[in-house]
């Protein structure tokens, strides 16, 4: 049970998020205001509420153990915190696949914390989420550097530690708060599956994470995780969330050899870049493939979506979370685990 929510967590099959969700026309028009200026910082996390509210709303509704807060202030992943940094400034527009673009930030001083950053909205949506745990996210160091034009380093492993000290201190803003769950996204990192790159992860993680009382999740998706995955058995988290999925579960057989029974797995069954919404009997099927390989217990698996569900219409990301949920339900009915 967390201490700041009441809320009874299941003993099994917990749902959770990865973080992102549809975007509300309150959270763009929110966004379209701060990047012209017309709005404060203050007035923006305001603005962005209402969006919040629906995110959490939706959430409530499909059953979702541990929610988020759909991450609608972020129009980037890396951006939104770059804006928020001292020491980053505005870049040019820098195409990511297919017709998608975004600013990458250009690195021009020495990284700087300069305040809260993601708190305000994490704690509207703890305020409004009926109980229920509310993730705290963060955008890794590693991602953040990846994503960087960097002109003040010069060096990529100083830059990355540089990042997770300046990140550590919002860290300590959501435990202060009472954030039970901190979750660090790393997408980057699967580009690179390379020991030393793992190490360097594992590196920034110690920094970010050492001495931490709370839930500590890596997120890693897309890419050559089969590579990684011995390494990231090292990191210091208690869970790592890891898309499955959209890859066809081509990752169980090295979860069957390498997995580390301490860790907690969060295990993507919804494949967010499709429209198709898993059916209940898909996804109860999909999360004993992993029950069978008899490394996991049904107490360390955490049924989430591959990653964020951003990109897809919200009557579609809300019916998958639905079918994820009640699938849930039924594998904790058929385990033995019903309260």
């Amino acid at each position: 049970m967390s201490a700041i929510t009441g809320y009874r967590l299941p003993k099994a099959f917990i749902t959770t998020v990865v973080g992102s969700y549809p975007k509300m026309p309150e959270a763009e028009e929110a966004i379209r205001k701060r990047r012209q200026g017309l709005i404060t910082e203050e007035e923006f996390h305001k603005l962005v509420q209402p969006a919040i509210k629906k995110v959490i709303e939706d959430h409530l509704e499909a059953g979702v153990d541990i929610l988020s807060d759909g991450e609608q202030a972020r129009d980037d992943m890396v951006v939104y915190f770059a804006e928020r940094i001292g020491g980053y400034s505005g870049g040019e527009w820098v195409r990511i696949f297919d017709n998608v673009y975004f600013r990458k930030p250009v690195i021009v001083a020495r990284l700087e914390y300069k305040g809260p950053m993601a708190v305000m909205d994490w704690e509207y949506a703890t305020s409004i989420a009926q109980g229920r745990p509310v993730k705290a996210i963060l955008t890794g160091p590693y991602t953040m550097a990846d994503w960087s034009f960097d002109l003040q380093y010069g060096d990529r492993r100083e830059l990355v530690l540089e990042l997770a000290r300046v990140l550590r201190h919002e860290i300590e803003e959501f435990v202060k708060r009472g954030a039970k769950f901190i979750q660090v996204d790393e997408p980057a990192l699967p580009t690179r599956p390379l020991p030393e790159e793992a190490e360097l992860v594992k590196e920034a993680l110690e920094i970010m994470l050492k001495g931490i009382e709370v839930k500590k999740i890596v997120h890693v998706c897309f890419g050559r995780i089969e590579k990684l995955l011995p390494h990231l058995m090292e990191f210091p988290v208690d869970q790592l969330d890891l898309e499955f999925k959209n890859s066809g579960f081509k990752l169980l057989p090295y979860v069957k050899e390498y997995w580390d029974p301490r860790k907690e797995i969060g295990y993507g069954v919804i494949d967010v870049h499709s429209l198709r919404v898993e059916s209940v009997e898909e996804i109860i099927e999909d999360v004993e493939r992993l029950l069978k390989l008899d490394v996991i217990p049904p107490e360390k698996i955490y049924i989430d979506p591959d990653c964020g569900l951003k990109r897809l219409p919200r009557d579609v990301a809300r019916a998958k979370l639905r079918n994820m949920v009640e699938a849930a339900r039924q594998l904790r009915k058929k385990y033995g685990f019903e309260e």
